[in-house]
């Protein structure tokens, strides 16, 4: 079990110029985020003048930024399977932005999500889930075609000399250590070589349950995020309400138990609560239970959910082992 304060602690910020500007507006948030030793994940939501402005001040006051990776919510928002060329395209205009505005960058981020435009639409009308989800599930060529341009795009990003990470759901890594890419498909998220996968274990989405959730999910992860302490993108009829200091602080000791390597959505939440002060002089030592019930029932669900994967994975075994089980009810 590890212990004392993470070894890396960074925030995302995913605010538009005017609020990014705001927010930055007063000193007193420079001196803070030195004193954590903090990096900022800075969403890049438009390639502004004054978006350049703030990364140039956070590189006088020596605050690593990495640059968060995002598109137009007209392409998608996040990377998925419908906007890699989108998505390769923008990284190009980033880089022009980044050199005409001489711009220094600790990592690239990439967000792997579903279209931003398709979930809205589907969360308007839930009836359209299970065929879209469906249709998905069928269009394994489309799939593998993303797979190929992202881990192409991703690749330029390390050769241009760039540490990247991927944002990913939880979901992800299940699929992946089962050796499937079914969920990936349902969901139409692609993995990627990232050299650092940031799991999004936001406890606030999973209510009363999130605290096992990001528990089971944290060991052996490469970062861990947590929150959400406020802001990000709001989805109609999903009402979650922002982490409180006590759901904040047992978050991040339960991650500290498993990681040293932490995230947390978002800085401007964690601005607007008043979290700043705090966290500067937080004890990271203190004593936090974890939810040992339900955490173990997580566990065996997690082990489960993995060998169905695995045999979607191999069609041939779930076919025979669909056969053995048919013979054994029928003797």
């Amino acid at each position: 079990m590890n212990n004392g304060a993470p070894l890396k602690l960074t925030f995302f910020c995913e605010l538009s110029s005017v609020e990014l500007t705001k927010l930055f507006s007063n000193e007193v948030l420079f001196t803070q985020l030195r004193k954590l030793q903090a990096t900022i994940s800075l969403g890049i939501l438009d390639f502004s003048d004054e978006r350049a402005r703030i990364v140039h001040q956070l590189n006088e006051y020596n605050i690593p930024v990495i640059a968060w990776q995002l598109l137009r919510e007209e392409e998608g928002y996040w990377y998925n399977m419908s906007n890699a060329p989108k998505a390769s395209s923008a990284y190009s205009d980033f880089l022009d932005w980044t050199n005409r505005h001489n711009l220094r960058w600790a990592g690239l981020g990439v967000d792997i999500e579903p279209d931003i435009s398709e979930v809205h639409n589907l969360l308007s009308n839930k009836l359209r889930i299970i065929p879209a989800l469906f249709k998905r599930l069928c269009r394994k060529k489309c799939f593998d075609d993303a797979c190929k341009e992202y881990h192409t795009l991703v690749s330029r990003m390390k050769n241009d000399g760039y540490m990247v990470d991927s944002y990913e759901f939880l979901f992800m890594d299940d699929d992946r250590k089962a050796g499937s890419c079914i969920l990936g498909r349902v969901l139409g998220v692609t993995d990627v070589p990232s050299n650092r996968r940031v799991l999004m274990l936001y406890s606030s989405f999973f209510r009363p349950y999130g605290a096992a959730v990001l528990c089971n999910y944290a060991c052996g992860a490469d970062s861990v995020a947590v929150g959400i302490t406020g802001g990000g993108v709001e989805f109609p009829g999903i009402n979650s309400a922002p982490l409180n200091w006590h759901e904040f602080s047992r978050d991040l000791r339960l991650a500290r138990q498993s990681c040293d390597d932490i995230h947390v959505f978002s800085l401007e939440g964690c601005v607007a609560q008043n979290f700043m002060e705090p966290l500067i002089s937080f004890d990271w030592n203190v004593p936090v239970k974890q939810p040992q019930p339900m955490t173990f029932m997580l566990t065996i669900a997690r082990f489960f959910s993995r060998i169905v994967l695995w045999l979607t994975a191999h069609p041939f075994l779930m076919g025979l082992a669909t056969g053995l089980l048919a013979s054994i009810f029928i003797l």
